[in-house]
């Protein structure tokens, strides 16, 4: 393959997944260049890298800045045509990259892929953070092909076409840098999560396409840094969302949705509350308070952002929760 391939892995305190997955990451990436970047880890990652891996290049953050942060950060110092963004606790397998590069390189319009994201521990099973491509609702609540909300589908084949969709996942991020830099990288404010779906939004907001490529395919342990009933990860999902619309929508947009989607949070902070998770409630009440303060940093998209064949024009909350619709197929899109 022409082009140079950067395999770039963000690392914070996972020296077990570096141990576990990083022989196979470099293994199965060959010919292309492996990085870690070291997002101020304070366990032992870097001396474990620099005793073990001496010849692999280390780019070390001078603190913690997150997800967002800590990519923009090493890609600024990476010289490549492509880019995948890496989680250290994913698996990969024989010829999982150059599938999804051979797609990209026949549109150009294509910035960003990510391949089919199956369970490290139940490998029959799509893994919740990408499954066969993400989408959206008219609300902002993103789903994908695989996963809707937490049912997560078995894969047998229904999903290996390969597709236009709204969102590619961080877990698995492949992305041309011409148009990463272009775009301005992540937005850092997000600090960690949604960040790659608020990237993936700008660039089709931009007139470009997001992929996914059901050729490819990896395996995620997922929760490596945050676990799902983290009252933080929490946090930052409720608060980012806001975000993701508040920026990515017109201010007509915005504010058709807006009281119902404080309706539906205030919703899932009294389940949260009925659970025993109370610092999770917390979170949310928390989110909606800093996101306040936050939008004066932004300012709203001029034209419509829900005007892409991605979005899905209904409510997801309604079709899962209500109708029972837990496979991406059940879904009537118009």
């Amino acid at each position: 393959m022409a082009d140079n391939v950067a395999v770039v892995i963000l690392n914070y305190n996972g020296r077990n997944y570096l141990e576990k997955f990083l022989p196979n990451v470099i293994q199965n990436s060959s010919p292309h260049e492996v990085i870690v970047a070291d997002n101020a880890s304070t366990d032992d990652s870097i001396q474990y890298l620099k005793t073990n891996f001496p010849k692999l290049k280390l780019i070390e953050t001078p603190e913690n800045l997150g997800y967002a942060g800590g990519y923009n950060f090493a890609l600024k110092q990476i010289q490549s045509n492509y880019y995948i963004l890496l989680n250290s606790d994913v698996e990969t397998t024989p010829n999982w990259i150059d599938p999804v590069v051979s797609l990209m390189q026949q549109n150009d319009k294509i910035v960003a892929c990510q391949p089919k994201i199956k369970s490290f521990y139940n490998k029959d099973f799509f893994e919740y953070a990408g499954a066969a491509g993400g989408f959206i609702d008219h609300l902002g609540y993103p789903f994908c092909r695989g996963r809707i909300f937490s049912h997560l589908e078995k894969d047998q084949g229904q999903y290996d076409t390969n597709i236009p969709i709204f969102w590619a996942t961080g877990a698995c991020l492949f992305v041309k840098s011409s148009a990463f830099h272009e775009l301005g990288g992540l937005d850092e404010r997000f600090f960690a999560h949604m960040e790659e779906i608020d990237f993936c939004w700008r660039a089709k907001n931009e007139g470009k396409e997001i992929y996914y490529c059901g050729e490819s395919t990896v395996y995620h342990v997922g929760g490596g840094t945050l676990k799902a009933e983290s009252p933080f990860k929490t946090y930052l999902n409720f608060r980012n969302n806001w975000l993701l619309l508040y920026k990515n929508l017109s201010n007509t947009e915005f504010e058709l949705i807006r009281k119902r989607r404080k309706r539906l949070d205030i919703l899932a902070a009294i389940q949260f509350t009925a659970k025993g998770k109370r610092a999770n409630a917390k979170a949310i009440l928390k989110a909606h308070r800093d996101f306040k303060e936050m939008k004066k940093q932004y300012t709203h998209l001029e034209k419509n952002g829900l005007e892409h064949a991605e979005v899905f024009n209904k409510s997801i909350v309604n079709h899962f929760f209500v109708k029972g619709q837990k496979i991406f197929t059940e879904l009537q899109w118009k």
